[in-house]
């Protein structure tokens, strides 16, 4: 490369362009999701166990992300939420992103069976499998029903690190999974709904582009039932108590009442008001997750401590 070239020197990728590769927004959620099924189970783990135990599945994590990007170049180029993505960018080249994403695939795997125990590990392994080609290389451009059942690989985290403690799954781990599960077509399809033109011009077949606006927000809104039911679920079990149904109840009242808004809007509406119903109850759903977990997390350090014994 010459040291004379400006527009290569530009172009030259940085430690960050390859971070932003395993989509770090994307890999907090997985590590504090992850986290939390690791202090939920019902299993002390020493700490450096935990905490390498983390780190390998945020590694995975990040793997799934560089894949994805590698596969979806093309449609992050056309996209305006991707296009500053490092590889449309022209930072990072689709082989670097592709030859990172196997590394760190392979890494975070072997890695996470040393520390832990080999069900995570090949639960990791499922995971990333199924976010990469089964969401990204199939479902994601060819059904509108793909951020559904592609959600599961977002979903997969908490039971991976209550396996990583326990060596297996149970109704706890299941709920938490039922819980980001059901909680992804409505966040996604809320985003959908302000962003269809990035979609329309991707010809990626999200709901908003297939079914329409109106027929979007009845599914966010039927959803947001069947979700409300499972996250009330899970507090009669050992994942509850009395701050996590408390804290479940407010947070799905008012998600309800949100979905609900969505719902009953009619189109034009909504095009007046540069869609602020459903961009309010986007920002919403980063918090009813958030604290969902959160209020799980205090519970579980409550029962350590013996605060309901």
């Amino acid at each position: 490369m010459s040291d004379t070239s400006a527009d290569n020197i530009v172009n030259e990728a940085q430690f960050g362009d390859y971070f932003a590769l395993l989509k770090p927004r994307v890999m907090t959620l997985v590590v504090f999701t992850a986290f939390v099924g690791l202090l939920a189970a019902p299993v002390s783990v020493h700490p450096f166990v935990g905490f390498t135990a983390i780190l390998f599945i945020a590694l995975g994590g990040g793997a799934s992300g560089a894949l994805n990007m590698w596969y979806d170049a093309d449609i992050d180029a056309i996209m305006r939420r991707t296009q500053k993505r490092p590889i449309p960018a022209g930072k990072v080249t689709a082989d670097e992103a592709k030859a990172l994403g196997i590394a760190l695939s392979g890494v975070s795997v072997l890695m996470l069976g040393l520390a832990a125990n080999w069900f995570a590990a090949a639960f990791l392994a499922f995971t990333i499998f199924f976010y990469v080609v089964i969401y990204t290389m199939w479902l994601k451009r060819w059904t509108p029903q793909n951020i559904v059942i592609g959600g599961a690989a977002g979903a997969f985290p908490p039971m991976i690190g209550w396996a990583a403690a326990t060596g297996g799954v149970s109704i706890e781990s299941v709920l938490m999974f039922a819980l980001i599960f059901l909680w992804t077509p409505p966040h996604f399809w809320a985003l959908a709904l302000f962003m269809r033109n990035d979609y329309d011009n991707a010809k990626v077949p999200m709901l908003t582009v297939t079914h329409g606006r109106r027929a979007t927000r009845a599914h966010i809104f039927w959803y947001t039932v069947v979700l409300a039911i499972f996250a009330m679920a899970a507090g009669f079990t050992s994942l509850g108590g009395p701050v996590y149904l408390s804290v479940a109840a407010i947070l799905n009242v008012q998600f309800l009442i949100g979905a609900f808004r969505i719902w009953r809007r009619d189109e034009d509406a909504s095009e007046a008001d540069n869609f602020a119903e459903e961009r309010k109850f986007f920002k919403m759903s980063l918090a009813y997750l958030f604290l969902h977990f959160g209020a799980i997390l205090v519970e579980a350090g409550l029962d350590r401590f013996g605060v309901w014994a």
